[in-house]
């Protein structure tokens, strides 16, 4: 049964190895040249004399233009590999069994409903968790340089941040995680609808909008994140923001104390701690105020800016929660199309 189910599984697998491959090769071409202008830089040292902006953005300037075609492309490859591992290797493993009438077969050669679907479950699913692993291994690998500038850079946003929303996803141990909750997600909706295309349209459906959900609604949420105030004086003040109810707050600091760090929220606070609405201060009111002049108002009241954010250093104890729950929803899966299979008559 094993060895059968590898044949079935086997041209996926040709495909998905000449695929990574190929992504391999083009990255390990430009990586020479890419860690060459990252050791040149100094980025790996400016923490001990505290210039890490001003470096970081010098190499994110010096990389070649093409670069970040490759380093988005190869980004969202590795996004999209659980994706589709779900939809094409998960959906069709059972349905189309269940379409062509070839489980009814299985059943009746002295292979045990259970063990069918546990060997089907085991061979394709640790194929699929190899699979994006080793897509992930080799852009944390070769992106490493720009991420770590990209990060330290200023005036950076969430999207270039390690524990941004795209960046998370691709990098270090949770495209494993993703792979095996894709894939037993494609195989329970096989099971449940037992139709190849429905199953792979769901399938592209439910994960695609857990990949939306889940940053923005439970990562910044797995570890309780850190608070902390920074005092707002007219010279580093950079602009104002849209805040609750419609007051404007003061938006945080570009400070290299915060540098990749997430940043989940701020409110803007008095000296009595009360939340402050710059909008009251008449500098800052109008059509067209004055930048100037606003910050130099509200420079001049004492105001603090109170800050929650996940620290960059929580980086692998993220991917450690996260990849844990997503493995744990694709053994719950797994349980239940084990279950489900149990169930069902031979019809």
């Amino acid at each position: 049964m094993t060895r059968l189910s590898w044949l079935q599984f086997r041209s996926e697998a040709v495909v998905a190895a000449a695929a990574l491959a190929v992504f391999a090769v083009v990255l390990a071409a430009t990586s020479p040249h890419l860690f060459h202008l990252y050791d040149i830089s100094g980025v790996a040292t400016c923490q001990a004399h505290g210039n890490c902006m001003s470096l970081a953005s010098t190499l994110v300037n010096k990389i070649p233009g093409y670069y970040e075609i490759v380093y988005f492309g190869a980004t969202g490859v590795v996004f999209a590999v659980p994706l589709i591992i779900g939809a094409f290797w998960g959906a069709p493993l059972v349905a189309r069994e269940f379409e062509a009438g070839t489980f009814r077969l299985a059943w009746t050669q002295g292979v045990t409903r259970e063990r069918w679907m546990i060997i089907k479950l085991g061979v394709v699913g640790l194929g699929a968790m190899a699979t994006a692993g080793l897509f992930s291994l080799v852009l944390t690998w070769w992106a490493g340089p720009i991420d770590t500038a990209a990060a330290l850079k200023e005036n950076n946003s969430i999207t270039f941040i390690r524990l941004g929303f795209m960046l998370f996803d691709t990098r270090g141990i949770t495209p494993v995680g993703y792979a095996a909750f894709a894939f037993a997600l494609g195989v329970s909706a096989g099971v449940l609808i037992r139709r190849t295309l429905p199953a792979m349209a769901l399938t592209l459906g439910v994960f695609a909008a857990v990949q939306i959900a889940w940053p923005i609604w439970v990562r910044s949420h797995l570890i309780a994140p850190v608070h902390t105030a920074v005092a707002l004086t007219a010279a580093n003040i950079p602009g104002l923001g849209q805040g609750p109810g419609g007051t404007v707050m003061v938006n945080p600091p570009n400070l290299s104390s915060l540098s990749g760090d997430w940043i989940l929220s701020f409110q803007t606070v008095g000296p009595a701690g009360h939340a402050f609405n710059a909008a009251t201060v008449p500098a800052c009111s109008g059509n067209s105020p004055s930048t100037q002049a606003c910050a130099a108002a509200l420079g001049a009241l004492h105001l603090r800016d109170v800050i929650a954010y996940q620290p960059a250093s929580r980086f692998w104890a993220l991917q450690w929660y996260e990849t844990g729950i997503f493995l744990a929803a694709a053994v719950v899966l797994a349980g239940f199309c084990l279950w489900w299979v149990r169930r069902r008559r031979l019809s």
